[in-house]
Formats: C-alpha cells, sequence, structure tokens
C-alpha cells in the first residue's frame, strides 16, 4: 500500500468516525449512516491495497 493511499484511506476513515459521533450526538441517523458507509469504504480500501501489496510480494 502506497503511503498516499494509507493517508487517504485513514482521512476517509476519521472523517467516517466523525460523522458517525456527529450523527450520534445530533441524533441524525443519515448522518450516522454515512459515517459507518466511509468507514467501510475505507476499510474496503484498505484491504484491496493490502492484497496488493501481498501480490507483489509474491511476485518481487
Amino acid at each position: 500500500m502506497s503511503l498516499e493511499d494509507k493517508i487517504k484511506a485513514t482521512a476517509k476513515n476519521i472523517e467516517g468516525k466523525a460523522k458517525e459521533i456527529a450523527g450520534q450526538v445530533t441524533d441524525n441517523p443519515e448522518l450516522e449512516a454515512e459515517g459507518k458507509l466511509k468507514q467501510a469504504e475505507a476499510n474496503v480500501s484498505q484491504s484491496v491495497e493490502n492484497a496488493k501489496d501481498e501480490v507483489k510480494k509474491l511476485i518481487d
């Protein structure tokens, strides 16, 4: 996983967590769901990049 991709995925995860918490605090289920979705997207991105790293290790 490139450093840039790691930073992007981490930022998306943090953004998602912030939205989830804001949704909980303001009793806004849509905002909370949006935050959870952002976190899920970040996890998928991290998983894809980790898989790429593993394939690269096998090839090298």
